[in-house]
């Protein structure tokens, strides 16, 4: 028989359960980062062709949750990762009710000139560099305030883009890099767009037309939602955006902010032999919550074949 007895301590343990699982995702795992690893074998890629590619992804800067001194540990861990490539897979800013003061462009951008790494650090912007600069939303074009500020740091961002770069063996490959999927939120009058009508300025065509021959290439994208047309030519794909749901029970993420949902959330993506890596990212958006995927800065090693 079910007595008020039992009900009151059902009721009891529901609530602190809900109070144990709110403060860990606000108050824990959104602030320590850990190593991810992953060691893809690639058809594309040449059997000893060693290439080790550090991703950072989603920073979205703030203060309480990503202050300066944050962004600056991320700096020293990813340096002493040793990487060849350091890739920055956009959104550096943040958005979101629970911030409590933004951090100045110039200054994040500064820290992240601390990188470091032989073949350099290069960039794509996000969405939410975009949507945080009204004077680009109003022009319907770049350069954004992010561009200026990673440019001025001698970093790269690329734009429906490719350069032709070399690992420590001599192998040739290319480093593409696609425009943000979600650029435009609003109009040239100012007026909020609806999520479906958001437009962006990607054209995966005219990237791949800026590879001239035959060496292998690597594709960084925000949004992993452009996997699904990027062809076989591509060794591998890197993404970032989706924060692999930012909140997981057993890996099962119930929101992922892609059309395709949970089929690009996170981790090692392999469909018909092209392969995708998708970070969960260092920051939070919407809110400051994190559950089941800790914050990360993902290692990439290269150099084997698929068996």
């Amino acid at each position: 028989m079910l007595t008020r007895r039992a009900v009151l301590k059902a009721a009891m343990g529901l609530g602190l359960t809900a109070f144990g699982f709110t403060g860990y995702a606000l108050g824990v795992e959104p602030w320590a980062h850990r190593i991810t690893r992953y060691r893809p074998r690639l058809s594309r890629w040449p059997q000893g062709a060693h290439l080790r590619i550090a991703l950072v992804a989603d920073i979205h800067a703030c203060e309480p949750w990503m202050d300066l001194e944050r962004v600056e540990r991320i700096v020293a861990d990813t340096n002493a990762l040793a990487p060849d490539l350091i890739l920055l897979l956009g959104d550096y800013m943040a958005h979101h009710r629970f911030v409590r003061r933004p951090i100045p462009t110039a200054d994040w951008a500064r820290v992240l000139g601390g990188l470091k790494a032989p073949l350099g650090v290069h960039a794509v912007l996000g969405n939410h560099d975009w949507w945080d600069d009204e004077e680009a939303q109003l022009r319907q074009k770049g350069p954004t305030r992010t561009q200026r500020a990673l440019e001025a740091q001698g970093i790269p961002v690329y734009e429906n883009d490719a350069r032709r770069l070399a690992t420590r063996e001599g192998q040739a490959f290319w480093l593409a890099g696609l425009g943000d999927q979600w650029a435009f939120q609003r109009s040239r009058r100012g007026r909020k767009r609806r999520i479906g009508s958001i437009r962006g300025i990607d054209d995966l065509p005219a990237t791949l037309a800026r590879i001239t021959d035959d060496a292998p290439a690597l594709l960084m994208m925000h949004e992993p939602d452009a996997f699904t047309n990027v062809p076989a030519r591509i060794a591998l794909t890197v993404a970032g955006h989706t924060h692999g749901g930012q909140i997981a029970i057993a890996g099962f993420a119930p929101i992922v902010p892609s059309r395709y949902g949970r089929r690009f959330a996170y981790g090692h993506v392999i469909e018909e032999g092209r392969h995708l890596i998708v970070s969960g990212g260092l920051g939070c958006s919407m809110m400051p919550m994190r559950f089941g995927v800790p914050p990360e800065i993902v290692l990439v090693e290269l150099g084997g074949r698929d068996v």
